[in-house]
């Protein structure tokens, strides 16, 4: 008697291999990962998901009080609340990539060895999640907009912000890429996990994050644009608040370094996924 099987599971055998086609079979499976993600996240809480607004406006406040009001770092004419919650939600949302998917097999081992889909499934439906955040504070971002343009200051919004699913995807797949590969070598080397916490705070302020890019003298901003998340964030500021300009050279560079480091994570994830029982 024939038998028709609708799925057949094998083991792979190539140094790269990334079934989209399978990921896309798969895409309820990721929508049910980006629920319990928030339904575990919010679980036990008093304000819920109201934390996604108080958090980054905290953080902005501290922003102005510290880095505008004690060191004085000019904003560039825009209003501090404006500047720092504009370069605060992009780099919220990449952090947030790479501190969640980092932590991919070590988390779900309990998962991933007992039923089998494709391991990708859990860090996309990480950086879904932290889209749906983006969006809100993004929301929120544009509100704080509003009301500085209502009372009459001046914020120069221009047909840049088309870019905007540009700069996201780029952040996304940046965050991605850095967060698998940083899982892939987690499985064996725990200790790193502590290395990038600390390593992506630093990151932070090597970003045009609390100071405008042209607090860097220029002769050095090639050089710091190299760091590829820095043009995602200074096109972001141009074309909502209007300061600075769009460095096409450092992004396209950018552009390249994220697909660079996308790919070696996609292949260190192909490879550890095979054995990555053996060690966790």
């Amino acid at each position: 008697m024939e038998e028709n099987w609708t799925t057949v599971l094998k083991p792979g055998n190539k140094w790269y291999e990334l079934n989209l086609r399978e990921l896309a079979a798969y895409k309820d499976l990721i929508f049910l990962f980006v629920k319990r993600n928030y339904t575990t996240r919010y679980k036990q809480t008093i304000l819920g998901p109201l934390w996604l607004i108080i958090n980054p406006l905290f953080t902005t406040f501290m922003y102005a009080v510290v880095f505008g009001g004690i060191a004085q770092i000019p904003t560039e004419g825009v209003p501090a609340l404006a500047f720092y919650f504009g370069g605060n939600i992009l780099w919220s949302y990449f952090a947030t990539c790479i501190n969640q998917t980092s932590g991919t097999f070590v988390n779900n081992a309990g998962i991933l060895g007992k039923v089998y889909f494709p391991r990708l499934v859990m860090p996309i439906s990480t950086v879904l999640t932290g889209l749906l955040d983006f969006l809100i504070q993004f929301v929120l971002f544009l509100v704080i907009c509003g009301i500085y343009m209502i009372s009459g200051v001046t914020i120069r919004m221009n047909g840049s912000i088309l870019l905007l699913p540009a700069l996201v995807l780029q952040v996304a797949v940046l965050g991605m890429g850095i967060g698998i590969i940083v899982s892939s070598v987690t499985t064996k080397y725990r200790d790193l996990s502590v290395l990038v916490t600390f390593g992506v705070q630093l990151w932070m302020y090597a970003s045009p994050i609390v100071y405008p890019l042209s607090q860097i003298p220029e002769k050095y901003q090639f050089l710091y644009l190299l760091n590829p998340i820095a043009p995602a964030i200074v096109i972001f500021r141009y074309a909502f608040l209007g300061i600075g300009e769009i460095p096409f050279l450092s992004w396209g560079i950018s552009w390249g370094v994220t697909g660079v480091i996308f790919l070696l994570g996609a292949v260190l994830f192909n490879r550890v996924e095979k054995t990555f029982m053996d060690t966790v």
